[in-house]
């Protein structure tokens, strides 16, 4: 059995947009996310308004992305992997929506950090000496 680690991310990515096929299939706009520790995706999903209101009536929004959307969607995401640059921990958001029958996408790449992980691979000392510096 193969350990989600032993994954590169662009294939974890991947098996996101696989396992997210059905759902995206009825949406035309939203947010897909993934959240990134240890270079492994963890928690993902989509953030979208299923509900639209136009005259005093709320309506479901209509149709979703077709096949070909999907593919190029997932192009996209997978492209956006070339700009994380030395994280290992974070998250990356994908705001979709279909316009004029093209998908539109806007990635956003976020780089999470710990200040208790800094303190152990940076010895008291060392930043004690840069502040005294200062």
């Amino acid at each position: 059995m193969i350990k989600l680690e032993q994954l590169s991310l662009a294939r974890q990515l991947d098996l996101v947009f696989k396992e997210l096929e059905e759902e995206l299939a009825g949406l035309n706009s939203g947010t897909v996310f993934v959240q990134i520790r240890n270079n492994v995706i963890g928690k993902f999903g989509i953030r979208h308004n299923p509900l639209a209101g136009r005259n005093g009536v709320i309506a479901p929004a209509e149709g979703g992305l077709n096949p070909v959307q999907q593919s190029s969607f997932r192009t996209m995401a997978l492209e956006s992997l070339k700009h994380k640059r030395h994280w290992t921990h974070g998250e990356i958001s994908y705001e979709f929506t279909v316009r004029q029958g093209i998908v539109m996408v806007d990635a956003v790449l976020e780089s999470n950090y710990n200040m208790a992980n800094m303190m152990i691979r940076y010895p008291r000392t060392a930043y004690s000496e840069a502040a005294s510096e200062s």
